[in-house]
């Protein structure tokens, strides 16, 4: 059942997958969905059943962005402090209590910001990135003019426009199938269904044209290296980038890079693309069942 709460004055949700009455102490899960066309809290969907299934007893927060699912959609420009900010007063208010992050793909630099946020409350445990970016990508800040102009044009009719096609099926099912899934047969009718129903409401164009404008694209090469909590790295064995960089590299590589820098990681392969949660969703909650005895 979704819950409600406000952050400057915003209508904010999110979900609750409560833990079992008798246990008290296992750390509960915070997810960040990732920004896309029709993207919300729901692509964690699969992740929560079965991890409900399961029986493990870490409850799940699973909350909707500002500008997104069934939270409040303003027309603005979003940058990842943004969506940190709303997170940290998430914490803060709603959970109260320490969490492991579970971040997935290119929303890594939220979650990098809301560390950054909680450095002395210590309400973050420790993180899970699942298919995050080449870290390149997170190195080096993209030219703040590019960006601006990029904004305009997608707020523009042209933008709009865009907007109006991407949300179709036809669409969905192709950029699905060549960018995220390794599987075609997993872009499914639930999958497609719920992304046509995500992207109806036109206001959720302005998250997706801040993610696509490259407000995210911002050196964090410093903040990465003082995320002192341990660190799950998770890579799809056949994943791939869909922004462009000088250099291609392998899923291992991506890994290897990612724990070179990480103070305290731990690195895994699973099948998959770019939606491991989604597509690879058995094993995915088993490396996390896995991974969390370790943190203390």
């Amino acid at each position: 059942m979704t819950e409600f709460y406000t952050w400057k004055g915003y209508p904010c949700a999110y979900e609750l997958y409560p833990q079992k009455p008798s246990d008290t102490t296992s750390i509960p899960l915070l997810l960040i969905h990732p920004i896309g066309v029709g993207l919300s809290k729901f692509f964690w969907h699969r992740f929560c059943s079965l991890w409900q299934e399961e029986n493990f007893p870490n409850p799940i927060y699973n909350p909707d962005l500002l500008g997104c699912g069934e939270s409040d959609m303003p027309s603005v420009a979003y940058y990842p402090v943004d969506w940190a900010e709303q997170l940290q007063y998430f914490l803060e208010k709603i959970v109260q209590r320490p969490v492991i992050l579970i971040v997935q793909g290119a929303l890594f630099p939220v979650a990098v910001s809301l560390v950054k946020l909680q450095q002395k409350s210590n309400l973050i445990s420790g993180l899970i990135l699942s298919g995050p970016p080449q870290l390149e990508l997170m190195q080096k800040a993209s030219s703040p003019v590019q960006n601006k102009l990029r904004w305009n044009l997608f707020y523009s009719p042209i933008g709009k426009a865009f907007y109006r096609y991407a949300r179709s099926r036809k669409f969905l099912d192709s950029f699905s199938k060549k960018q995220l899934f390794a599987d075609p047969n997993q872009v499914d009718e639930e999958w497609l269904e719920t992304l046509e129903k995500g992207a109806k409401n036109s206001q959720s164009q302005y998250a997706v044209f801040s993610f696509l404008a490259g407000f995210w694209r911002q050196d964090f090469s410093q903040a990465i290296a003082q995320i002192y909590q341990p660190t799950l790295v998770l890579v799809g064995s056949q994943a791939s980038t869909i922004s462009k960089t000088n250099k291609t590299e392998t899923p291992e590589q991506r890994m290897k890079t990612y724990l070179k820098y990480l103070p305290q990681a731990k690195g895994n392969q699973i099948s998959g693309r770019n939606v491991l949660p989604y597509e690879s969703t058995r094993e995915f909650v088993q490396v996390v069942s896995e991974f969390l005895p370790t943190i203390n």
